[in-house]
């Protein structure tokens, strides 16, 4: 058993939850609304972490079309409406996170969110899939108006769960996630089974992870430096 707290700090999307077979549905169902071609599950998937925005401008992009910045305030604010009445009909956390969480905080140690989800969508998410109640704090990009991967983000997440920097690890599916912790100065854990284009295998985290069943043994590995 680990003999020191560490505050382990989490993205969302990718990470602790699948969330792509929502995400996805939304971006078609407004796209085919908008008379635009549907875009490939594989495709919109690596198109995930930019956020809503990112996913209809590479939508658009697939199928040979823009539209202005105005218009595409307009489609993003649709996006989100849809997304929050449907933000769990299938989206489902990963394989092994209940079980890892468990023996983690058998381990002392305690947990947090920093996505740059929107911070009501994310706690209704986390609500829906009755996963809550296991974060000391859940923080949005609009929760302290700053999106990873500025640090600062990632800095008042710790400082807001409680957390003390120098006993803190960050778990990521992103070249994002990575680049947030490495400019926080905090050791990043990396799965493998997230949304990215380039395998995190090539973006430098500490160590990968291919299920949640192999995390509890990455955070000893990082923490025994620490006792």
């Amino acid at each position: 058993m680990s003999t020191t707290k560490t505050s382990i700090i989490f993205d969302l999307d990718g990470t602790l939850v699948d969330t792509a077979p929502d995400l996805i549905e939304t971006l078609n169902v407004i796209l085919t609304r908008e008379g635009f071609n549907a875009v490939a599950y594989g495709a919109a998937r690596e198109a995930i972490g930019g956020g809503a925005r990112r996913m209809l401008e590479q939508g658009l992009a697939n199928d040979g079309h823009s539209v202005t910045p105005e218009r595409l305030d307009d489609l993003t604010a649709d996006f989100i409406d849809y997304y929050a009445k449907h933000i769990a009909d299938h989206s489902q956390p990963f394989p092994g996170l209940h079980t890892a969480l468990d023996t983690l905080a058998a381990d002392g140690h305690t947990f947090a969110v920093c996505t740059n989800k929107l911070e009501w969508l994310s706690v209704r998410l986390l609500d829906a899939l009755q996963l809550s109640s296991r974060f000391v704090t859940i923080c949005g990009q609009d929760t302290f108006k700053i999106a990873k991967p500025n640090p600062e983000v990632l800095r008042k997440t710790i400082a807001a769960a409680g957390g003390d920097i120098s006993r803190s690890i960050m778990v990521g599916d992103s070249i994002t996630d990575i680049a947030t912790a490495r400019a926080a100065g905090i050791p990043v854990i990396a799965v493998d089974f997230g949304y990215t284009d380039t395998p995190v295998t090539e973006l430098g985290p500490d160590i990968v992870i291919s299920s949640f069943d192999e995390l509890p043994a990455a955070v000893r590995t990082l923490t025994r430096k620490w006792q």
